[in-house]
């Protein structure tokens, strides 16, 4: 019996993409399947290059191609094509497929080391990734991506700068280094509005945006400016943190954004035997999560090279790659990116907040 594209596809109707949890020929995440005599070559589209369980996806479509009789060999070449979110920003001539803010409900958390890195982290398996400081007060973003100028204005437009493969925009590219900004509304609405239709981001995957701490006026004028695909949480493990980064969630549920998933941030102190130490309780945030039903997207350790990374303008995700929090950091970029392509793909909100103990 001839070998046959049909019977390639039949085949790989049998493969379940495992977070859509349908197959991939309905997805369409099959393409290009070519067959000479025993010999069958495809290419596998992921809705993300940051994509956690691509491995478990190549396995098994090798498998069920080489259970076709006949097949004695066969290669899938991976790629990716990240799906848009569907929402409109054509009012700010912003051509970017999911933008998604970074928050906390209060300072001291470490909300912006996660932003930068996850911004890294995707730019690197593939994504064109934008990373917008909108953090007003404390614009650490340029310090913690090792870049102190934007590039020469275009046209009228502002040229983001950039560092290890994400653009970058920020206030603190803009005023003297220790100056400090005290603006009210009007201005805070206005810089924001800026940077987002008056820089030339071209177009992107992920727009990645630090938001300040806390529930103010420059969060609320992000979210009614920008349609958000979704938000992330960044809190400590202790309990003063999670009331306040409840706060923060409360917030994007009120605004309408999806909740992507909470970030735990220095969840432990590895010790040279081992073992863990808890400087600010324990797991926290999962408990949060599971309480509120949205998505836990990992907890990362205590680690010096991750403040050593972020004065040096080299995030640990790059600096420190087999370190346990840059492994971490890794997993909760992945999860995060999941989450946008499951709603992307499925039109259903990543996660709806439970109301108190419900």
């Amino acid at each position: 019996m001839k070998l046959t594209v049909e019977m390639v596809t039949d085949a790989l109707r049998n493969v379940i993409e495992p977070e859509l949890h349908k197959d991939l020929v309905s997805l369409k995440m099959v393409e290009n399947i070519q067959v000479a005599g025993e010999s069958v070559e495809l290419t596998v589209v992921l809705t993300t290059p940051a994509c956690p369980l691509s491995k478990k996806i190549e396995k098994e479509v090798k498998e069920a191609v080489l259970a076709i009789p006949g097949v004695s060999s066969v290669k899938v070449n991976m790629t990716a094509r990240v799906p848009s979110d569907g929402k409109n920003r054509e009012v700010l001539s912003l051509p970017v497929k999911n933008v998604v803010a970074v928050a906390s409900g209060k300072g001291g958390v470490g909300k912006s080391t996660v932003a930068v890195n996850i911004a890294v982290i995707l730019a690197q398996k593939g994504a064109s990734v934008g990373l917008l400081d909108a953090d007003i007060y404390g614009p650490n973003i340029p310090t913690m991506m090792g870049v102190d100028s934007l590039p020469p204005p275009e046209d009228g437009r502002l040229v983001p700068a950039k560092a290890y493969g994400v653009k970058l925009m920020s206030i603190g590219f803009m005023v003297r280094k220790g100056q400090p900004l005290i603006w009210r509304g009007p201005m805070l609405h206005s810089a924001i509005r800026q940077f987002l239709a008056d820089v030339n981001w071209g177009e992107l995957d992920y727009l990645i945006i630090d938001l300040p701490p806390g529930t103010g006026d420059a969060q609320l004028s992000l979210m009614q400016h920008v349609p958000l695909s979704g938000g992330v949480i960044v809190t400590l493990p202790q309990q003063v943190s999670l009331e306040d980064a409840e706060r923060g969630l409360q917030m994007f549920t009120e605004m309408n954004v999806p909740v992507l998933g909470i970030v735990e941030n220095m969840s432990y102190l590895p010790m040279p035997d081992g073992s863990k130490m808890d400087l600010f309780g324990n797991g926290g945030g999962r408990r949060m999560a599971e309480r509120l039903g949205i998505p836990f997207l990992g907890e990362i350790p205590v680690e010096p090279a991750v403040r050593i990374g972020g004065d040096s303008g080299k995030p640990i995700a790059l600096s420190d790659t087999t370190s346990a929090a840059a492994q971490s950091l890794t997993r909760i970029a992945e999860a995060m990116a999941a989450q946008i392509s499951i709603a992307a793909l499925t039109g259903a909100p990543a996660g709806e907040p439970k109301q108190g103990n419900e």
